[in-house]
């Protein structure tokens, strides 16, 4: 398969950060699209249909925050979304696929639209807990090892992810804001340029001479009725 590749990182994610790393971001430009939109939504398709157990998951209760976030998202991208024509039943996307919008299947209709994974956090206790998602480009994670899990279960395997960070984090999930979204970066050396990874996570020590940048813009989003968080997640690979 050939290799889906963006030709350079945005500039305002070209400076590392101490973790977390989160900084507010603009609501405007919660979602992005780039030269890779093609090329990655026509990769999101594929999985879609022929992976579609590896890369949706959804849990019991978790339908009126998909609802929600479905609509949010048609909201975002009619106010927002260059290059996007929404209807009352379809979209039409930058590069001139039409989606139609199927509310029954709120989560893979959101896999067709836009470039971002998306991921429910909704509170369960103490913690956020992951209650549905579309996933088509994991960074090294299997969907099925993490959904219905809180935060910090989910990131276990990743050694910066101490006790003081998991406060931190979980204090972030309970006080942002809807309309005041925040967001973050990381960066990792790849050998596969390929952008469905669902493996375990490679230690950084063991990727310093790779030949491919694979970083993430993730954002965290408040949804205002439900209250739940939404994950997103746009994934950029760069040759080195």
């Amino acid at each position: 398969m050939t290799a889906i590749l963006q030709r350079s990182l945005p500039t305002d994610m070209a400076e590392r950060r101490k973790l977390p790393g989160i900084v507010p971001l603009d609501p405007a430009a919660w979602l992005r699209v780039d030269e890779a939109f093609a090329a990655q939504m026509a990769e999101r398709a594929r999985l879609l249909s022929e992976r579609r157990d590896d890369v949706i998951a959804v849990t019991g209760g978790a339908g009126p925050a998909m609802d929600e976030l479905l609509q949010f998202v048609l909201d975002w991208l009619t106010a927002h979304g260059d290059g996007y024509a929404i209807g009352a039943k379809e979209v039409r996307r930058p590069d001139g696929v039409t989606v139609a919008i199927d509310r029954a299947d709120p989560m893979g209709t959101l896999g067709h639209l836009v470039q971002e994974d998306l991921c429910l956090m909704e509170r369960r206790g103490e913690e956020h807990v992951l209650t549905a998602a579309v996933l088509c480009f994991p960074a090294s994670w299997r969907l099925a090892e993490k959904i219905s899990r809180p935060l910090t279960a989910i990131h276990v395997p990743v050694p910066e992810y101490d006790e003081g960070i998991a406060r931190r984090v979980q204090r972030l999930f309970d006080g942002v804001q809807p309309g005041r979204p925040l967001w973050r970066f990381n960066a990792l050396n790849y050998a596969d340029p390929a952008l469905h990874q669902p493996r375990s996570r490679v230690q950084p020590g063991e990727t310093a001479d790779l030949p491919y940048l694979r970083s993430e813009r993730q954002s965290v989003l408040r949804l205002p009725e439900t209250r739940a968080c939404v994950f997103s997640i746009h994934t950029w690979v760069i040759a080195r």
